[in-house]
């Protein structure tokens, strides 16, 4: 598993953007959202997911918030 911070939400068509550990910026979808509802995300919280391949490229999946 990964670790990065949500960097981006796009609420009205239900998706955002990871900023990963290593720099990288990862699309995700709320489908893949575990452990909380994608409304309740909030920009700068950190995550752990799964990076995954899609055929536009790379992207998070199995994504839940880090615990402290």
């Amino acid at each position: 598993m990964s670790t990065g911070t949500i960097g981006r939400l796009v609420r009205d068509h239900g998706f955002g953007f990871i900023r990963a550990a290593d720099g990288i910026d990862l699309f995700f979808h709320r489908s893949e959202i575990e452990d909380v509802s994608f409304v309740s995300l909030q920009e700068g919280q950190r995550v752990v997911f799964k990076v995954s391949l899609s055929p536009k490229g790379l992207k998070a999946t199995k994504v839940k918030l880090l615990k402290k």
